[in-house]
């Protein structure tokens, strides 16, 4: 079992998991708890520090999220962060006022001493570094013992510190990639205030995921549901890695994917899986399912519905089945439903919430704490190729949320040919590498036009391109001016229907990736 150098107390913020995040990636393990969690729970994991997470609450509302005061007590470093903040300067007898401006964004963050005396906390961070503010409630008064060791525009207390007993609070989130030294500062706190020298690494977790897997499976079979997705492809190389011939990997055509994906998503798994894929058309079923649907979390749920339909079906023509795989991942469990504290629900997702009552199947979700490149890393320890774990994120639910509207056939052909042509153009010129995500949206916004001599009143698609690392924040990206112009000209000519293409150029937050 992995040593929990850190634990972190979720108190519901979007970004909980990238302080996770951070430390792993400096190959220090931690574990997100809720921020109820007893004290008994806590000493149990045996940590070095604790991190408070930020939240969407104030602490001053009549059902404000408390820590139990315990942990004050444990003796360990404790760094808060946003609400975290908040909830330790209240709870040592400070104070905290509404802001009179809501500090959402970018902000210069100043070092009060930069000298032998700078707080080990920043140690080594440049004065002025830009920070990502995201809060209404700040701290108007200190409590006793505390003493600021940096200063904002709008905040005298952007950062405060009790160094004497290793108490540290930010209002700033120095998990998000915006913050431009966040990981310095949470390494400082892990490895120069904690103290901790544990080395965690992706392949201790490989280790132990197929270790839980074999122990779970027993001698039962497993049903893994594919997309030919990064995900899917890496739970079904762990599954049967671990499990050999008990893996049934399932495909399932839903008539919502890109232009040739049903025909390489078989040709990839034929030469890098041993045990034989099972195709399953369905494309008959999900798109009368979905006719008329214009909502999109309808569609989400009728997608996710369908698919275990479809999967029980198959599951019925094979003996021992007792185990359904999903590729499952923190951000689609975080933006879906509170697993482990009070965050707020953003959309939900075809594989998150758990099976119905009546499907009698229990649920592998080995990768449901990870982000997207960790997934890669494993992917690649499991002799995975490159050119499948370095494919763009594709979202379960395919192109029926990249459809604004009803799903219906003549839109779904638009869409792929406008896809195909994006991607294609990506790749070509180096970009596909360069970016984190890029698809067609199909707007079903009509706009006039001239083609020829001819006046025209045709359909908008809507290129999105961004930049990330883990998807939990991302960039537009910005891509060359006749990169976007051979994209747009191409698109235009060549698919029928469409005449005018715009360019997202909104960021996430407060945009998501996805349009639906």
């Amino acid at each position: 079992m992995t040593n929990v150098s850190i634990i972190v107390l979720d108190f519901g913020s979007q970004y909980t998991q990238l302080i996770a995040r951070r430390l792993r990636e400096d190959k220090i393990y931690c574990e997100i708890l809720p921020y109820h969690a007893s004290i008994e729970d806590i000493k149990a994991k045996n940590p070095k520090g604790i991190i408070l997470s930020g939240g969407p609450s104030s602490v001053y509302s009549p059902n404000a999220y408390e820590v139990d005061k315990a942990i004050y007590k444990l003796g360990l470093p404790i760094l808060g962060i946003c609400y975290g903040m908040q909830r330790i300067a209240v709870d040592f007898g400070g104070s905290v006022i509404r802001s009179d401006h809501h500090e959402y964004g970018k902000s210069e963050l100043h070092i009060i001493d930069v000298g032998e005396n700078c707080s080990p906390l920043l140690k080594d961070c440049d004065d002025n570094a830009i920070v990502w503010m995201s809060h209404s409630d700040k701290v108007d008064r200190l409590p006793e013992g505390f003493t600021p060791i940096a200063t904002s525009a709008n905040s005298p207390y952007a950062a405060i510190a009790d160094e004497s007993r290793k108490i540290y609070a930010l209002q700033y989130h120095p998990e998000v990639q915006h913050t431009e030294e966040g990981y310095l500062m949470l390494r400082n706190f892990a490895k120069n205030i904690c103290l901790v020298d544990e080395k965690w690494k992706m392949e201790h977790f490989l280790k132990e995921q197929i270790k839980l897997i074999r122990e779970k499976v027993g001698t039962g079979k497993v049903l893994c549901g594919l997309s030919g997705g990064v995900d899917s492809s890496v739970v079904a190389a762990m599954l049967y890695e671990a499990i050999g011939d008990q893996l049934i990997p399932v495909f399932v055509d839903n008539g919502l994917l890109r232009k040739g994906e049903r025909e390489q998503v078989e040709q990839v798994f034929k030469l890098n899986l041993k045990a034989p894929l099972v195709t399953v058309d369905a494309v008959d079923n999900f798109l009368g399912k979905l006719a008329g649907v214009s909502d999109p979390e309808q569609k989400r749920k009728i997608i996710g519905h369908t698919f275990i339909e479809e999967f029980e079906r198959e599951a019925k023509k094979h003996d021992g089945i007792k185990f359904l795989a999903q590729g499952t991942l923190y951000p689609d469990v975080i933006e879906s439903i509170s697993v482990n504290g009070p965050s707020e629900v953003i959309k939900s997702h075809h594989n998150v919430g758990g099976l119905p009552d009546w499907m009698d199947f229990e649920l592998i979700e080995p990768l449901r704490e990870l982000f997207k490149d960790e997934v890669r890393k494993i992917g690649l320890e499991l002799g995975l190729p490159e050119s499948m774990i370095n494919r763009h994120p594709f979202p379960g639910p395919g192109l029926a949320i990249r459809i604004m509207g009803d799903v219906n056939v003549p839109d779904l052909t638009i869409l792929r040919e406008a896809d195909v042509i994006l991607l294609d153009e990506l790749k070509a010129s180096g970009y596909y590498a360069k970016t984190w995500q890029a698809f067609a949206v199909l707007l079903n916004v009509k706009s006039v036009g001239v083609m020829g001599d001819n006046r025209t009143y045709d359909n908008t698609i809507c290129v999105r391109v961004v930049e990330a690392v883990d998807g939990m924040t991302a960039t537009f990206a910005h891509l060359p001016h006749d990169l976007l112009e051979r994209i747009s000209r191409r698109i235009i000519n060549e698919v029928d229907g469409i005449n005018r293409v715009v360019y997202d150029i909104s960021s996430k937050p407060p945009a998501t990736i996805e349009w639906e």
